[in-house]
């Protein structure tokens, strides 16, 4: 199978996104916003239609897309006066609604944008692995800078703020990161699953972890996992990286229970 080049490229990226997607997933499922991935790919979505319809990389219109999505977010959240949960709403309605009417103008309904929706390990490519390297190399150093000030402001907002601490700047980093962790994962698990893998591992590892440095550690071991096996088995039967993060998410949830009776 590694003898392979484009199983080795998938390798590489999916190392580097399973380790990403539940790292930043962590900080979304604390802060009880499971679902901003998946808005986010619908507006990745838009993105990709967009770079069809200009003639240019849909990854870099996606991932521009993409973070411009998270910005819109965390502003209607913070300032707009208007409720996490509508403002997820409006921004992924508007998203796959854009994208449906872009990839109709482009008239792009075909194979290639099924590979950005589903993903598609044959369409991993040298230049997408320099990307990934790049942007989740970065990605991941911000979260290890910031973790103590992003796991405060998860654990109390309002005090964090008191505090003195900057919350604002600190909740759109991690809208920032989660766009750009979507934006690099098209090609390995798709836009529509990716919210999928930034979640799920995380609620596996919190069913049996002791601490939050304990969960997000898991989750991110259980997220590399996840990736590695599902590429394994897509090469020989097709893809199964997010059933087998929901399989996770299963046996962790019996395990604590286990734990819980003994």
């Amino acid at each position: 199978m590694l003898e392979l080049e484009f199983m080795r490229l998938a390798f590489a990226v999916g190392i580097v996104v399973g380790v990403l997607a539940p790292a930043v997933g962590f900080f979304l499922v604390e802060r009880r916003q499971s679902l901003v991935g998946d808005g986010l790919g619908h507006v990745a979505f838009a993105g990709v239609a967009a770079g069809y319809l200009l003639g240019i990389s849909p990854v870099l219109t996606a991932l521009c897309f993409a973070v411009v999505g998270a910005f819109a977010i965390e502003w209607l959240r913070s300032r707009g006066g208007t409720a996490g949960d509508q403002a997820l709403a409006l921004v992924f309605y508007t998203g796959i609604a854009l994208g449906i009417v872009l990839v109709s103008s482009a008239n792009r309904f075909d194979v290639g944008l099924f590979q950005f929706l589903f993903g598609s390990i044959l369409t991993v490519t040298r230049s997408d692995l320099w990307v990934v390297l790049a942007l989740g190399t970065v990605s991941l150093a911000a979260i290890a800078l910031l973790y103590r000030g992003l796991v405060a402001v998860v654990l109390d907002e309002e005090g964090s703020r008191v505090a003195g601490a900057p919350v604002a700047s600190l909740n759109t980093v991690v809208a920032v990161l989660a766009a750009l962790t979507v934006g690099i994962s098209m090609r390995i698990v798709g836009i529509l699953l990716i919210a999928a893998l930034m979640v799920l591992p995380v609620i596996a590892a919190q069913r049996v972890a002791w601490s939050l440095r304990s969960t997000m550690c898991l989750s991110a071991a259980i997220g590399l996992g996840s990736v590695l096996a599902g590429l394994t088995v897509a090469y020989y039967a097709g893809g199964t990286i997010v059933l087998l993060a929901a399989g996770a998410v299963v046996a962790a949830t019996l395990a604590g229970a286990a734990r819980g009776i003994a």
